[in-house]
């Protein structure tokens, strides 16, 4: 009898629509993959919306490296070899720069990244 009940409120909630809608307004985050490596980040600019959540995955391909963008709150630090990720929602349009928080070498203060945030 509970399993008639159940299965009556779940065909109910799917005929109104609100199951189906639900489960599609939740996108899964914009994942951006980043490789930092003595002295650049590749790509070394992606572009986001607005209040849509995103991954910023970083991966080092030799030495310890970090990515900081202090406007956004962000400072991810990974070791050598290693990657590390960080999911945030943007909720404010502009043209956010990052750079490298964990030195890495002579070249360390030209490693930057561009974070563009769209409407």
């Amino acid at each position: 009898m509970k399993k008639a009940i159940l299965l009556m409120m779940v065909l109910g909630l799917a005929a109104s629509g609100s199951v189906v809608r639900s489960a599609w307004a939740e996108a899964p985050p914009q994942r951006i993959q980043i490789t930092a490596r003595r002295f650049v980040f590749k790509p070394s600019e992606a572009t986001v919306k607005v209040g849509e959540p995103v991954v910023l995955v970083l991966k080092s391909a030799d030495v310890s490296h970090g990515l900081r963008i202090a406007d956004l709150g962000i400072n991810l630090r990974v070791k050598a070899g290693q990657t590390g990720q960080v999911t945030f929602t943007p909720t404010k349009a502009g043209d956010f720069g990052g750079h490298c928080s964990v030195y890495c070498g002579s070249g360390h203060g030209s490693m930057k990244f561009m974070l563009h945030v769209v409407q």
